[in-house]
């Protein structure tokens, strides 16, 4: 079957821009993964998402933007694209294992975190283990709150988190920081910001909510507990690029390269969202970039 669009993702921007084409009157299909709804479905509460006087869970909102964008005849698949043809036109997608058609294709596939790998963190994920200081840190205000991480992502989330944390300490697994040397100095001095090198995390406490992190040090072995109310992972994020490379053009770190805000390096391939945003990757920032990515489609597809 051949559509106007195909959206892979359905995170903010992949159901933004789902809304707009299908109430465009533009034939769309969503390949929305299994797991489908991207990084807030693995929050809880959300604050800072205009319209929402009092927050709403992160599943909660994916669901109704989900619903929004059915009720204007998009169409969602809840597999994954397994792979992408954009080498000719009508573009390939396919998903499962069917081969779809399109005249024109939204990438917003989003950008996993990078994670510790821990039992104890999956738990307690939306529980005092997060991922976004910019999301999460109101939820801690004059707690301690523990940051994992050195370099740049982890010094910013710092910043954010001693803007209302009582004491934030920066766990380290090397004995100094690979964060420019502008963010060391600022952190450095900070009151509310110490440093606790040459360890990493081997467990995260807690039964209902983090209360500490277990420690080891990577130099003489010792083991030791910290107490603290949060932790914040902040060791990088990976865009979710794979079915793309060798397909469209890439940034040296493997984010998909943007001309013009939304456009690709291929006519009629538009991106939206966490997949090429390393700097924001916040939830209203994606949807602004799938509406602008939507818009941006439909004027390819209409010859403007």
């Amino acid at each position: 079957m051949m559509y106007d669009v195909v959206i892979v993702g359905s995170g903010p921007a992949g159901l933004t821009a789902a809304i707009y084409t299908s109430r465009a009157g533009l034939k769309t299909l969503v390949a929305a993964g299994m797991l489908w709804g991207g990084q807030l479905m693995l929050t809880t509460e959300v604050e800072n998402f205009p319209g929402f006087e009092n927050g709403i869970l992160g599943p909660r909102l994916m669901e109704q933007m989900r619903k929004q964008a059915e009720r204007f005849g998009a169409e969602l698949l809840f597999e994954n694209a397994t792979s992408v043809d954009l080498n000719s036109k009508p573009f390939k997608v396919t998903v499962g294992n069917t081969v779809h058609e399109a005249k024109s294709v939204i990438i917003a596939a989003g950008a996993s975190a990078k994670w510790l790998g821990l039992e104890s963190e999956a738990r307690l994920r939306g529980r005092g283990v997060s991922v976004c200081a910019t999301c999460d840190a109101p939820f801690f205000r004059n707690r301690k709150v523990v940051v994992v991480g050195g370099g740049d992502t982890a010094l910013e989330e710092a910043f954010v988190l001693a803007r209302v944390a009582s004491e934030v300490k920066v766990i380290h697994r090397r004995d100094e920081l690979r964060a420019c040397r502008f963010l060391q100095e600022k952190a450095f001095a900070n009151p509310k910001i110490t440093f606790v090198w040459s360890s990493k995390v081997t467990e995260v406490l807690g039964e209902e909510r983090v209360e500490g992190v277990k420690l080891r040090n990577v130099v003489s072995g010792e083991e030791s507990v910290l107490e603290c109310d949060a932790v914040f992972v902040a060791i990088g994020h990976k865009p979710n690029t794979e079915i793309f490379k060798d397909q469209i053009e890439l940034d040296s770190t493997g984010y998909i390269a943007t001309r013009d805000e939304t456009r690709t390096n291929i006519e009629g391939v538009f991106v939206a969202g966490d997949v090429a945003d390393y700097r924001y990757r916040q939830a209203i920032a994606a949807a602004g970039s799938g509406c602008k990515a939507a818009i941006d489609a439909e004027k390819y597809l209409i010859g403007t």
